[in-house]
């Protein structure tokens, strides 16, 4: 699975280790990420993020 890169804060998605902390299990791809998933980091929505 491809990773992600905020555009803003520079903070990586990566599906293998999901974003547990927020309810993201491990193997969710970017494009199953809720509508309104942010960055853990800065807030952004993922519309802020582009392919690594």
């Amino acid at each position: 699975m491809k990773k992600y890169v905020c555009k803003i804060c520079g903070y990586i998605y990566d599906p293998a280790t999901g974003d547990p902390d927020h309810g993201i299990a491990p193997g969710t791809a970017f494009e199953d990420l809720p509508a309104d998933w942010t960055c853990p980091l800065c807030g952004v929505g993922k519309e802020d993020f582009e392919e690594e």
